[in-house]
């Protein structure tokens, strides 16, 4: 489905993208839902208002996204005074993770400021009118319910899928699980956004067509021949009075965390390659966040033609990272012992400017956010050595961000 306003029929829309004083992003967004955001330290790109959308699904979803895109930017009058990634028009992308039900979405906003190395801009789409900007205001109480699969049954899930990849069906499946909040008043999304923002400045705090979050996981970035993407499997928590050294060391020792981790780069560099003419992988590491700390690598390549970003990540899609090894078996086994709805979560999103730039991460740490109600999602990446109740703790303590973000912790 697409919509665009009236102006877009019989003549060409207008695109204006002028220099601006330097601005707080979040604090940019004038209404409580809507919010369309992709930041991380305070630079990125936030939007609001809709010129014009465009919904997908199926297995074509990003190919079909990418044709829409390419016709959409071709008949648009551009007027942009900067010429950087980002300024220009710029759709908002969130894809889903599975073919079906699956639905995808690309959202052009009426209004773009983005900031980057000290820069900042705006971008008008089409005629807009001007917005004030409401209050942000936060729910006093917040109370939760199982999701579609509770945490009992998420434990047998896990425990099932061990007993599959010891079996020798498959080497990784990524398994998520799902927690209902359900807030007094109706969820701003600019609470959240600030409120991630806050505690992970480290991660893209991002919004698209509902779905908050903040993900530490850079899918791919595309900047002309040069594209990068930050791959992070293996985790560990706080737990059992460990310091934050002795919590690494023990990470990047785990046999079961550097098998998971070494999958997730593989599966990763295996899609890229054939797009690159040079190709290097830098890692693992440890990424320390505030609820977590994950083994990290860094993927750097230049591209051999011009792939558009959505294009490439039709082709990265899922990763071992939030699918599994192989990655129609882990799709498949997913289906199967998972019994629910992903939808975008684990899917990529971020945002795509005309020239076919952009970054998209992984749909983690989020919310679907409808009215007074978010569906919170988390997953953990299983290998044969995992445990059960283990695999329960970790997928808590990856909800703690948005749950404390709810709350207003």
């Amino acid at each position: 489905m697409t919509t665009a306003p009236a102006s877009r029929i019989g003549q060409r829309l207008r695109v204006r993208t002028a220099h601006a004083p330097d601005v707080d992003l979040l604090g940019r967004l004038p209404a409580p839902t809507g919010a369309l955001s992709w930041v991380r330290g305070g630079s990125g790109l936030v939007g609001w208002g809709e010129a014009a959308r465009f919904e997908t699904s199926g297995p074509d979803r990003f190919a079909a996204a990418d044709r829409w895109w390419r016709a959409f930017t071709a008949d648009l009058d551009v007027d942009d005074e900067l010429g950087v990634p980002g300024s220009g028009p710029v759709a908002f992308a969130s894809m889903a993770f599975d073919d079906h039900p699956g639905h995808s979405v690309l959202v052009v906003p009426e209004v773009v400021v983005g900031r980057r190395d000290g820069r900042a801009w705006v971008t008008t789409i089409g005629d807009h009118e001007p917005r004030g900007t409401t209050p942000v205001r936060g729910p006093s109480r917040v109370r939760y319910a199982d999701g579609e699969l509770s945490v009992t049954a998420y434990r047998e899930a896990v425990r099932a899928a061990v007993g599959r990849m010891r079996a020798g069906e498959l080497d990784k499946v990524v398994l998520a699980h799902d927690l209902l909040a359900v807030a007094d008043v109706e969820i701003d999304h600019r609470f959240l956004l600030r409120g991630l923002a806050r505690r992970y400045p480290g991660c893209w705090v991002y919004a698209v067509d509902g779905l908050v979050g903040a993900t530490p996981e850079l899918l791919l970035r595309r900047t002309g021949r040069v594209v990068d993407s930050r791959v992070l499997a293996g985790t560990t928590w706080p737990r059992d009075g460990a310091s934050d050294e002795e919590l690494a060391a023990a990470l990047l020792s785990s046999p079961k965390d550097r098998e998971e981790h070494g999958y997730a780069v593989a599966s990763l560099v295996e899609a890229l390659r054939p797009f690159c003419s040079t190709l290097s992988v830098d890692g693992p590491s440890v990424l320390r966040l505030p609820n977590v700390s994950h083994l990290s690598s860094d993927v750097v390549g230049r591209l051999g033609g011009t792939p558009s970003l959505l294009a490439l990540g039709a082709a990265l899609h899922p990763t071992a990272a939030v699918g599994g090894t192989p990655r129609a078996g882990a799709v498949r086994v997913i289906r199967e012992l998972e019994g629910l709805d992903r939808g975008r979560y684990a899917g990529p999103v971020g945002w795509i400017d005309a020239n076919g730039d952009g970054e998209l991460g992984i749909a983690l740490r989020c919310a679907r956010v409808e009215g007074r109600t978010a569906r919170l999602f988390a997953g953990c990446g299983l290998v044969a050595g995992s445990d059960p109740d283990t695999e329960v703790r970790e997928a808590h303590a990856k909800m703690r961000p948005v749950r404390e973000a709810l709350e207003g912790r």
